[in-house]
């Protein structure tokens, strides 16, 4: 019997044949194969539980077991011939399965519909990627951590507006990233729990004329709960929402990164040099190291976002409870899936091999009045209200301006034309090298604040960083 020949498991009122738009429109096999592991962990716990309500006998739940296992050997080995035909990965298993053992492999869809199937089997799936995903963040968070201590006492400018703003330490920038990415880890974390809610039981919408135990099924796929409402159970995919969510968050994250890491490895910056492992040459250009690594993973963040879009719209006008326009959840999952494995993995090799130019972020502080607000400060301790502080320190700016004057060497007698409360002390208060110790606040640049943080990640992570 060829592929177009496959009789339809579901055919029994049918007497006219697919056409071919129908089938080519209808099949899902080339994109829901993969979820092959969690569909055939699904079925043996509902085979099992079939054999504890008596639906089927011992004989048969182990016929049904090995063939299962023997179908998902076959699969991993690359030896099993997916059936467009059978239309979804759902319908293939079982059609092999019934090939092979007979009558007990009809038997398996007792008490089942493919709507709480896939629903069960995209949770999985999501909470097995998942893991993944979580190892990756924790050692981006890592590298981070350790490139902070590796280069605690690099200073650099902090930028407003993408002006020179203050002083700060380079670690405290890029610490920024590891917060970030500790708050994604707490998205994700929320979005796997949002999968532990059991549809499996569910039958197609209404609950099934079999008494069920779906709390065997909850405890042996390892669910925090059971879906309570059958309808709810096959029509969520809130579940998918949160993850493409998290998803989207993170490619934004990682985007602002990127984005970064391009400015600085810039001429113009010279801040960073990233490794020949992650740049390309010009075809034309001979000169040229083309950050590629850093621009491809800043442009994927548009591709995430639209996969959430696109399911968001999917969504918004569907009727209760299952649609065929659900099949439609699937190809923007398995992407964003994809997509952040593959930026979170060239992260990371981004940093594996990336030089910090310290010299060249020092000389950058001593631009554009780094140290303005710290001369303001310093007027306030002498008892003046901050408002005319901030006045006078933009008079001495306009003055520098004017008449070509290096702000960081400004003498004690040209700053006293603009206040008699200057002293001595203001040589060392205008030298950016002494500006980040000066932040007393916590979550502040100086060196102990960014020891803080280091260790408070650390511990966050659970582990400690070597």
């Amino acid at each position: 019997m060829t592929d177009k020949d496959e009789k339809k498991l579901w055919g029994g009122r049918f007497t006219g044949s697919l056409s071919d738009i129908t089938e080519r429109i209808s099949e899902s096999i080339r994109f829901d194969s993969r979820l092959y592991k969690q569909d055939i962990a699904g079925s043996i716990a509902h085979a099992k539980m079939l054999c504890k309500i008596g639906e089927i006998s011992q004989a048969e739940l182990e016929s049904i077991i090995n063939g299962l296992k023997k179908i998902e050997s076959e699969i991993e080995s690359g030896a099993f011939e997916f059936l467009p035909a059978r239309e979804d990965i759902h319908m293939n298993i079982e059609a092999a399965l019934t090939d092979r053992i007979g009558d007990a492999g009809k038997k398996l869809h007792t008490g089942r519909s493919r709507n709480d199937q896939v629903a069960v089997d995209v949770r999985m799936y999501i909470i097995d990627e998942s893991k993944d995903i979580l190892i990756l963040i924790n050692r981006l968070i890592e590298e981070l951590v350790n490139l902070a201590a590796a280069h605690i006492d690099a200073v650099m400018p902090g930028y407003t507006h993408m002006q020179v703003a203050q002083p700060v330490r380079f670690s405290h920038h890029i610490l920024i990233y590891a917060w970030q990415l500790l708050r994604d880890r707490t998205r994700l974390e929320s979005a796997v729990k949002a999968c532990k809610s059991l549809p499996l039981g569910s039958g197609a919408l209404a609950g099934v004329n079999y008494k069920n135990d779906r709390e065997f099924l909850k405890n042996e796929l390892g669910f925090d709960e059971v879906n309570l409402n059958s309808m709810d159970g096959v029509s969520d995919r809130d579940f998918v929402l949160d993850f493409l969510y998290f998803a989207s968050v993170l490619g934004m994250h990682l985007s602002r990164f990127c984005e970064e890491l391009i400015l600085w490895s810039t001429s113009e910056f010279n801040f960073i040099r990233l490794s020949d492992s992650v740049t390309t040459g010009s075809s034309i250009m001979p000169q040229k190291r083309n950050p590629d690594v850093a621009e491809l993973i800043r442009g994927k963040s548009g591709r995430v976002y639209g996969n959430l879009f696109s399911l968001l719209t999917t969504l918004k006008g569907l009727p209760m409870t299952y649609n065929r326009d659900m099949q439609e959840d699937k190809e923007p999952l398995f992407d964003s899936i994809d997509t952040v494995i593959l930026s979170l993995l060239g992260m990371l090799e981004m940093l594996k091999g990336i030089h910090i130019n310290k010299e060249r972020m020092k000389n950058a502080v001593y631009s554009n009045f780094s140290t303005a607000t710290d001369l303001a400060d310093y007027l306030v301790k002498k008892g003046l209200p901050f408002r005319e502080c901030h006045e006078i320190s933009g008079h001495i700016v306009n003055y520098c301006e004017k008449d070509g004057k290096d702000f960081f060497k400004l003498t004690v007698k040209e700053l006293k034309q603009f206040s008699p409360l200057f002293d001595d002390e203001i040589t060392e208060i205008l030298d950016p090298a002494n500006s980040t110790e000066r932040k007393l606040s916590a979550g502040s640049t100086s060196k102990i604040e960014i020891i803080n943080q280091i260790e408070t990640l650390k511990s966050r992570l659970g582990k400690d960083i070597a």
